[in-house]
This record gives C-alpha cells, sequence and structure tokens, in this order.
C-alpha cells in the first residue's frame, strides 16, 4: 500500500511539472510580463527594460541565422531575420515576456522567453515566415515545442526562407557550405558542357551556349535560384550561371521568375 501511494505521488509530480500535454498547459493562465524596448539586437534576441534595467532576451526555443558572429559571421537569411524582428518589436504598442517553468536565463545571464508583440508570439511569426528553426530545446523550457515544431513543418512544406535550401538548416545549426557546394556543381556541370567534359580551360563563368538559348539562371547570396528572359529588369546585369532556352526548362530545373 505504502509503494502504490509512493506511485502515486511519482505520477502526480510528473503530471504538474509536465502538464502532460501541451493543449493542457495552454488552458491554463500563464502570466506575461510587460516590457519596453532598449533595442533590437538579431533575429532571436533583443534587449528590453526589465526591473527597471537594461538586460538581453533571448528567444526560447528558436534559432535565426547569424548576422554577425565572431567565428561564423553573417549567415543566409540571417539579414532577414534581424530586420523582421527589429520591424516588430519596434513598431510594438505592448511587448512582453513569458518565462517557462525551468530558468529564467542562461549562462550568459540573458533572459529566457516567449516575447509577445501586441498580443502574438515572435517566435511563431519568426516560424511560420521560415526565418527561423526550432532549436535549444531543453527541459523542463519546452511549453511550446509541439506547436513550434507543427508550425516549422508548414515552413518546410512550402519551402519559405531558410527551407528554401535543401539541407542548409539541420539539427546542429545553419550550414551556408551547402549552398557552396551546390554553385560549384553547377559550375562544373556548366564547365563540362562547354568544354566537352574537359575541364581545362574551363570558365568560371559559363560562355553563352551556341544553340542560343537566351534565359539567365543565376544563384543568389542565399541560394535562391531565378531565371531572368530577355524582358526581365535586370537581365543585362546578371552573371548567368546556366543557360535555359525556355522557362520550362528552368523551372524543371528549381529556378523561379524574379519576385
Amino acid at each position: 500500500m505504502k509503494f502504490i501511494r509512493l506511485l502515486s505521488v511519482f505520477f502526480l509530480t510528473i503530471f504538474l511539472v509536465t502538464g502532460c500535454s501541451t493543449s493542457a498547459k495552454e488552458d491554463l493562465h500563464i502570466k506575461r510580463v510587460p516590457v519596453k524596448l532598449d533595442h533590437a539586437i538579431d533575429g532571436d534576441t533583443i534587449s528590453v527594460i526589465y526591473n527597471g534595467k537594461p538586460r538581453t532576451v533571448r528567444f526560447l526555443l528558436i534559432d535565426t541565422p547569424e548576422t554577425s558572429h565572431p567565428k561564423l559571421g553573417e549567415q543566409p537569411f540571417g539579414q532577414e531575420a534581424k530586420s523582421f524582428t527589429k520591424k516588430m518589436v519596434e513598431g510594438a504598442n505592448t511587448l512582453e515576456l513569458e518565462f517557462d517553468i525551468g530558468p529564467n536565463h542562461d549562462k550568459y545571464s540573458r533572459l529566457l522567453a516567449y516575447v509577445y508583440v501586441d498580443g502574438k508570439m515572435l517566435q511563431e511569426s519568426l516560424l511560420e515566415k521560415g526565418l527561423a528553426r526550432v532549436a535549444y530545446i531543453y527541459p523542463p523550457n519546452v511549453r511550446y515545442v509541439d506547436r513550434f515544431e507543427a508550425i516549422q513543418k508548414e515552413s518546410q512544406k512550402k519551402r519559405i526562407g531558410i527551407w528554401q535550401i535543401e539541407n542548409y538548416a539541420q539539427d546542429n545549426g545553419f550550414h551556408p557550405e551547402v549552398m557552396r557546394t551546390k554553385r560549384s556543381t553547377i559550375h562544373n556541370m556548366i564547365s563540362s558542357q562547354t568544354t566537352g567534359g574537359d575541364n581545362k580551360g574551363a570558365h568560371t563563368t559559363p560562355v553563352k551556349p551556341s544553340n542560343g538559348c537566351k534565359i539567365k539562371g543565376n544563384i543568389n547570396a542565399k541560394g535562391d535560384k531565378i531565371y531572368h528572359t530577355p524582358s526581365s529588369p535586370s537581365y543585362d546585369n546578371t552573371k548567368p550561371e546556366v543557360w535555359f532556352c525556355s522557362e520550362k526548362e528552368a523551372l524543371s530545373a528549381g529556378f523561379h521568375a524574379p519576385r
């Protein structure tokens, strides 16, 4: 009997700590702390006035590409994420923080929180735009991880933002080298075509094929594959990495028209 009572206490403790399910926890009234913006720092980091002092806030459960990392430098889509966060927090009428049940700060003394802009969680907005990945999942601060992962899956299906580039965003971070590898593959393919399979003397910029194809295929710094027809505004200034004979051919290769 004593063993059963101890077992019941154990499972009750687990229930109270984990909440059993995300939906159960979301039904609870969870306190949010109003703060004032100090300044935006990065896609997943801002500075706020908390308890009368400036404090850096690191967004819980997400990661955006870097813009000025001392080792990693600037990563593709880092500026887009930073600009989005900056626009959201600077235009907010109300800015609030929500803490999870675990530690509310990390080893760098940054606050760890869910950030709300006029009632909308900023983490969700970044994930919806494809500007962040779900990351740094450290229990017990996992209140919204299931919801975040569901949003991320939708962005992956749409292939927006960081998900446009296959294998760029991975479980262990962002990998710009994937884009460089893909570009190298395209250059090798073009060099092979223009030199009859011999890479000696291959051009780093492909010459125009003798078959008269006029549609230029270009991969920008973000890894975005864009094709330009002669009627495109930036056609003359575009340096082609591959040529296409028709828009259908370009689309089949994964390129899209300028937006």
